[in-house]
């Protein structure tokens, strides 16, 4: 079974950086897409950005594009998400995410297969 594990969250003053990373085990094939969802307390759980692992193409939501970018390292297999000039808006639980079996990285949280366990980021002065 796939096992996803999140690291990087934390406190971050408003304008400021994170990094976070994902470690992915357990694929069994090259055809798969590795992303990250949020969800604040009350709020539905949203699609922030994901990466095809077979091909690199990604995708953004479009209140992280141009701040956020998403990476990975296959020999790793591990997926990054920089995330630059945060914002309060942009507090939540950090899930990362997979898609079996695809060339895309649709960010579609009905497509999820698979999920972390979170972690925490704040933003906050």
């Amino acid at each position: 079974q796939v096992q996803l594990v999140e690291s990087g969250g934390g406190l971050v003053q408003p304008g400021g950086s994170l990094r976070l990373s994902c470690g992915g085990s357990g694929f069994t094939s090259d055809y798969y897409a590795i992303g990250w969802f949020r969800q604040a307390p009350g709020k539905e759980r949203e699609g922030v950005s994901c990466i095809s692992s077979a091909n690199g193409s990604t995708n953004y939501a479009d209140s992280v594009k141009g701040r956020f970018t998403i990476s990975r390292d296959n020999a790793k297999n591990t997926v990054y998400l920089q995330m630059n000039n945060l914002k309060p808006e942009d507090t939540a639980v950090y899930y990362c995410a997979a898609e079996i079996y695809t060339l895309q990285a649709k960010c579609d949280i009905d497509l999820v297969d698979y999920w972390g366990q979170g972690t925490q980021v704040t933003v906050s002065s």
